[in-house]
């Protein structure tokens, strides 16, 4: 047989293979950048890593995410955005397959991401993260001011220049990255730990926040557009204020915040009045006061004295009650000397019919009237001693009569078991039991010698003469 020209063509094992074409793809294509739509995207897997793939009209490929690179991500994927990938080319033998390990990503120009960010804006407004109702008022005149921005730019010194100018006051700022990798967790940070401070605590709590940042591109405010920024914002107690940007500028912190200032100074000017103006308000509120008031009196003054002119005088007002008075007064005297004439006359007339001789004789009839009287109470008190002595010595007689003792002086008997209570049966008792017998002049003592009852005597037996026959307990 004739060798074919394949044959002195080396053998290799898939393993082998799929190694080789592996490292020709990635000697190939160590670091491309890919524009693709994200295709199959459904998160980070529970290792952390993100599975997708990236496709156009005529082509796909799957693409990967490690877990340290996703983390570090300023943008992430979604599905159906188009992003320009950055990474490796490299093939998973496992499925002999190619894929790319991606390292950086992006939305593919700003079309893509104000697709993005008005999806994100649909998405949380139908959450109701932006409706007015949840809008609060800012107080007039903060006493602390929490400023959340970088502490290194020009923002800050804006804001602490024109509050200064205005109406100082005490600010405090958090520190905060504004653009770049981790900006959106700084921000948020700071606005919940505002929050977090409790009022009358060592470190003030601020009545009113500002988070700020200058002007840049769409990408340079996008951490402002975090889902994360938003709901921070949405959820906080103090309110805020957000000044992202120039006045065209707008972020989605600017819906879900309690007042939009279309520059940082401008957000100054907001949280604070100026000073001076408002002293001047005062004083003039003051002195507007005052001249009320001193109209007032004036006028209450004037109406007292029109009021006084109808007033009839004092003097005529007194006139009649003083005249009757005085004519009440003469009478008195005459009255009470005609009054004191009829009492003396009265006491003579009793004097007189107290002379000793009448008091005696009256003295006499009443003693006369109290001896007639104290017999008549003895012999009331007779008869009614007599009448209760009887009733009483009735009552005796029939108690004597009715009670057990005149029973046994008849012939009957009264028994007791060695409880001393009463038997009334002769059931129930055993042998060698003790009893008592009660007779009309003392006690036997007595024990039961059977346990069981003897039967009465016939009623045929011979009657008993009367002789012998017990008294009836009714005998007299």
């Amino acid at each position: 047989m004739v060798d074919s020209p394949q044959g002195n063509i080396p053998e290799l094992s898939v393993s082998e293979l799929s190694f080789a074409v592996k490292r020709t793809v990635e000697d190939a294509f160590p670091y491309v950048r890919l524009r693709g739509e994200v295709s199959g995207y459904r998160g980070p897997h529970s290792s952390g890593h993100c599975y997708f793939a990236l496709k156009d009209d005529k082509a796909r490929i799957d693409a990967i995410i490690w877990k340290g690179t996703f983390g570090r991500l300023r943008f992430k994927p979604e599905e159906g955005m188009e992003v320009i990938a950055t990474g490796k080319v490299t093939t998973y033998p496992g499925r002999s397959s190619y894929q790319i390990v991606i390292e950086s990503i992006e939305p593919a120009g700003v079309g893509a991401l104000m697709a993005l960010l008005e999806e994100r804006r649909r998405k949380l407004a139908a959450e109701g993260l932006f409706d007015q109702e949840r809008k609060r008022p800012l107080p007039y005149l903060p006493r602390v001011i929490g400023v959340v921005t970088s502490p290194t730019g020009a923002v800050i010194r804006d804001i602490l220049h024109r509050i200064s100018d205005r109406f100082p006051i005490h600010v405090l700022v958090w520190p905060a990255r504004v653009q770049g990798q981790g900006a959106e967790n700084d921000i948020a940070a700071g606005i919940r730990g505002f929050n977090a401070l409790q009022p009358g605590g060592a470190i003030p709590r601020p009545d009113v926040i500002i988070a700020a940042r200058g002007g840049g591109s769409l990408e340079d405010l996008w951490c402002f557009n975090e889902e994360i920024v938003v709901r921070a914002a949405a959820d906080s107690a103090i309110p805020i204020i957000s000044a992202v940007g120039h006045e065209t500028d707008w972020t989605l912190i600017d819906h879900a915040s309690d007042m939009r200032a279309p520059t940082p100074t401008a957000a100054a000017e907001i949280a604070v009045p100026v000073r001076s103006e408002l002293i001047a308000y005062v004083s003039d509120r003051g002195q507007r006061l005052k001249g009320g008031l001193i109209r007032l009196v004036q006028e209450r003054k004037s109406h007292l004295r029109a009021a006084a002119r109808g007033l009839p005088r004092l003097t005529d007002m007194l006139a009649l009650p003083r005249q009757r008075f005085d004519e009440a007064s003469g009478r008195l005297g005459r009255a009470l000397i005609a009054n004191t004439r009829a009492h003396g006359t009265r006491l003579a007339k009793a004097s007189a019919r107290l002379s000793p001789t009448r008091i005696r004789d009256r003295i006499d009839r009443c003693g006369d009237r109290l001896e007639v009287l104290q017999a008549r109470a003895r012999k009331a008190v007779d008869r009614r001693r007599e009448r209760s002595r009887d009733r009483l010595e009735t009552l005796y007689q029939l108690l004597r009569t009715l009670s057990y003792q005149k029973t046994l002086q008849r012939g009957y008997a009264l028994v007791r078991d060695s409880a001393g209570n009463m038997v009334r049966s002769a059931r129930g008792h055993v042998t060698g039991d003790r009893l008592e017998i009660q007779f009309s002049d003392g006690m036997l003592p007595a024990a039961v010698d059977s346990g069981e009852p003897r039967p009465a005597r016939s009623a045929t037996k011979k009657t008993p003469s009367p002789a012998t026959r017990q008294a009836s307990l009714f005998d007299e």
